[in-house]
């Protein structure tokens, strides 16, 4: 059947590419699915379809990719076949609902390698999908970019980028998954000295200080406290949040367990002395 599948894709008519590109989504949602598109090599044909004129067929190959990045063979699979900059492209030019799917894709991508999507200046499109009108793409950029910044090379290119500011804005965002993984993203930038200094002086102690006493998500209050302890380690940013230090500490009397021991770390960083 792959193999007809694989001939269907290049049909001169696009309710067959459509239909083909369908059925592999749904054979793609299944684990022996998944093995036999990377088996029969029919990720780079699919992707091919993302240039299609027929939409229907462009949205069925986006989610038929980015069901089987899910796996990390199959995000393996699609970084071999240098996907990557072609996806990273499309966040430009995509309807919303392919985008959505497109970040995802990248998500998955990411977490096997980083270097293409780097290469392919990911940081400044997903910064500058920080701003979409759209909560969801809103969140899965700050999420991507939380992703791509794992690497030294990747933090500094976000803050050569200016994607700090857009980032401490965001944390007064009104949906609470846009809050939350703009906090990620942050905490994960601000591991450098050079990510500290620009989050700190993007007002970022005080966005993060005003919403962990506010929020009441658990995911956003979580990412918020390992955002904070990163930039305590900061002499002006341990300063500053020594005012927050009664709020962690209830945290720490009260919260579950993976809460209680991330605000222990942070009062420990907030209340070390030289």
């Amino acid at each position: 059947m792959a193999k007809s599948l694989k001939k269907l894709l290049g049909d001169s008519d696009g309710t067959v590419r459509w239909k083909a590109t369908e059925v592999l989504f749904i054979c793609s949602n299944h684990a022996i699915g998944r093995d036999a598109i990377l088996e029969f090599d029919l990720i780079q044909p699919i992707s091919a379809l993302f240039d299609d004129k027929h939409e229907d067929a462009r949205l069925m190959s986006h989610r038929a990719v980015e069901s089987v990045s899910h796996t990390v063979n199959g995000a393996q699979g699609i970084v071999n076949a240098n996907l990557i900059k072609k996806l990273v492209e499309k966040l430009k030019t995509e309807t919303d609902e392919i985008k959505q799917l497109v970040l995802d894709t990248l998500h998955y991508c990411m977490k096997v390698d980083t270097n293409q999507a780097l290469a392919a200046q990911a940081m400044e499109v997903f910064t500058s999908l920080l701003g979409h009108e759209t909560w969801e793409i809103r969140g899965k950029a700050a999420r991507d970019i939380m992703d791509i910044s794992f690497p030294l090379e990747s933090k500094k290119r976000a803050v050569k980028v200016r994607c700090i500011p857009v980032l401490v804005k965001l944390l007064a965002d009104k949906h609470f998954h846009v809050r939350a993984q703009a906090a990620g993203a942050l905490m994960s930038i601000a591991i450098t000295t050079e990510g500290k200094r620009e989050s700190i002086s993007a007002g970022a102690v005080e966005a993060l200080m005003k919403l962990l006493q506010s929020d009441d998500s658990s995911d956003v209050r979580l990412n918020v406290i390992k955002a904070i302890t990163m930039l305590a380690e900061a002499p002006s940013g341990r300063e500053k949040l020594t005012a927050i230090v009664p709020t962690l500490r209830d945290i720490a009397n009260t919260g579950g367990p993976m809460m209680q021991k991330v605000a222990k770390t942070a009062i420990n960083v907030i209340t070390w002395q030289p």
